[in-house]
């Protein structure tokens, strides 16, 4: 999930930095890098298993932070709060399977697991 959106980014580069922006979050354009390479590098990473533990971390660090600054439901109108709140907890669940990467490591096929020395 986060290698498409990483390259939907890349396609609407201006969009989701003008989004980012209208967050009040400093530097937009570099957020907006940022957010691709994490999104794109880090989810390659853990799809293949390479380097998957520190892949797993920053996926799950990102995950929180778009929970906090883009699904805050609690400043958001009545009207909008509900659907906020399911993407809140929608990345606060991911999190949680990214820590258990984190914690316990990819699976047998992964490219971590195999030395390819």
């Amino acid at each position: 999930m986060f290698v498409p959106s990483g390259f939907s980014k890349v396609s609407n580069f201006d969009g989701t930095t003008a989004y980012i922006a209208s967050k009040g979050l400093p530097l937009p354009p570099v957020l907006t890098v940022l957010t691709i390479v994490v999104e794109i590098g880090a989810g390659l990473a853990l799809l293949v298993g390479l380097k998957a533990r520190w892949a797993a971390l920053a996926l799950a660090a990102f995950a929180v932070l778009a929970a906090l600054f883009f699904h805050n439901f609690w400043a958001f109108p009545a009207a909008e709060q509900a659907a906020q709140s399911i993407s809140f907890y929608k990345n606060l669940a991911i999190t949680g399977g990214l820590l258990f990467v984190a914690a316990f490591g990819p699976g047998p096929i992964s490219v971590d697991r195999h030395d390819l020395g």
